[in-house]
Formats: structure tokens, sequence, C-alpha cells
């Protein structure tokens, strides 16, 4: 057991508020094709770590091998290492379940359920065990609030989830993930959808959400890296090129490449 961060008790994870991600050495196959080379790379709990790169350069690749969402892929391949708090998340010790529980996912396109604005938030406390109304209550106003939507929302909880915006979506898959209290949250061009309006308030939640959860961002919009972002690395043939803090990465780049590339001078 590590006292600090995930542990694994009677096969299933546990959780005590901390979210390191450390990948060493990782490669990961598509069948023949080598998707990543060799990929070493920590997300610190806490702060918000953005993959850029060139579209195929791996980066939503290695985002998935966080929370073994590649498995549902069939001839895939995974060696190295992914740990979370220490635990290798890719031990049979693990539950992928439990995994998915504390590494939540927000994707490309806003995702929510055909059911109610209430049910949406609800659905994952309920599966893993939540019954009291008043309880799904409190989570849900909670969850909304921090999502920034709860004003928005509030007076229509019983309507289709179906019937917001794109960007209230977006909020609402974020409110979503943070119901079942996970520890890493991976977005995949969370904002690639959304317009700049949309698109700024979503920054702003991330911003807020560090403060108690590790944030893993894919992002094509290199501006939206060096808002958001305490740390940046650079994809490129499934490498990282380069990994620093993000002022640093993007004012006084070490690889030419890196360079290139924020430039504009290809991808």
């Amino acid at each position: 057991m590590n006292a600090e961060g995930l542990a694994v008790v009677d096969n299933v994870l546990t959780q005590s508020q901390e979210g390191t991600v450390e990948a060493e050495g990782v490669d990961f196959y598509y069948g023949s094709f080598h998707a990543l080379r060799k990929v070493n790379l920590v997300a610190e709990a806490r702060r918000v770590t953005a993959l850029i790169g060139p579209s195929g350069c791996g980066k939503s690749t290695f985002l998935r091998c966080l929370n073994r969402m590649n498995d549902l892929i069939d001839g895939t391949k995974l060696t190295g290492q992914v740990k979370i708090d220490g635990i290798d998340i890719y031990s049979d010790k693990v539950d992928v379940v439990a995994l998915r529980k504390q590494v939540g996912m927000v994707f490309q396109k806003p995702n929510p359920f055909p059911m109610s604005i209430f049910d949406n938030i609800a659905y994952g406390p309920k599966i893993h065990g939540v019954r009291k109304k008043s309880e799904l209550q409190e989570i849900v106003t909670r969850c909304l609030q921090r999502a920034y939507l709860w004003d928005e929302v509030k007076d229509k909880l019983n309507q289709s989830a179906l019937s917001l915006s794109g960007g209230q979506q977006q909020r609402l898959c974020i409110a979503r993930t943070i119901a079942v209290d996970p520890e890493v949250i991976l977005m995949d061009e969370p904002c690639s959808a959304l317009d700049p309006v949309a698109t700024a308030k979503i920054e702003d939640l991330m911003l807020e959400l560090k403060k108690q959860y590790t944030i893993v961002i894919v992002t094509h919009n290199m501006q939206q890296a060096q808002r958001t972002s305490d740390v940046t690395a650079f994809f490129m043939h499934g490498e990282i090129v380069e990994s620093a803090p993000t002022s640093d990465l993007f004012l006084n780049p070490k690889n030419q490449k890196t360079e290139d590339y924020i430039s504009g001078r290809f991808g």
C-alpha cells in the first residue's frame, strides 16, 4: 500500500487525493505499428500538463494509456510502466473499472448521456453505491457549481442534457467526471468543437479544477496550452521531443524541432 496516494487493496484502487502520474519508458503498438517510443513524462499532482504536437504524433494515444482506454482496442500492446502515486496501473492487481473512476476523461466532442441533466451527474455516484436522494442532490449541486454551470441549469435539472448548448454540454461532462471524485482528469481537445466564449469558460474551469485534480490535456491550440498549463510536452513521431515548464518551452525551447513547431514552420 502507498500511504500517500493510490493503493491496491483487494484488487481495488483506493484513493487519498494525490494523483501524480508517471510514464516510464512507455512504448505502445497498434498491431505492428509502433505508435509511442520510450515516452517518459511526469504529470505532477494538482498541475495542468499539456500535450502538444502535430496530428498523428501520438499525444492522444498516450493520453488513453493513462486510464487504459487503449485496452478496448484489439491488437494493442504497451511496454514500460504507467504509475499513479507509485502504483503500476497495468499491474494485474489493478481493477480497471476502479482505475477509470480515479482517472476520468473528457472527450473532444461533448457526450452527455440521453437523459436529464440531473441524471447525467447522478449516474456515476449511483453506480458506485450512492442511493440517498439527498446525497445525490448534494453531489449534483456541488458538481454543477464547480463546473460553473449551476446558475444556467438550476431551474431545468429534469430537462434533457441534449437540450444544452455545446459549451454547456462540455461543462456538464466535466461535472459528470468530477461527480465520482477522481484524482486525475484527462482532456482530449475538450474545446476543439466550441466557440471562443465557451472555450474561455472551459479554460477558466481548468484553472479552478487544478486546485484539486491533476489535469492532462491534449490540445492543438498552443495559446490554450500557454494560458492553462504548468508543463508542456511536445510530441512528434511518437516521441517526446521536449518537456518543460510551459513558459520555458514557449519562450526558450531547447530543441530546434520544438522551436520550428511553436513558431508555425510546420505542423
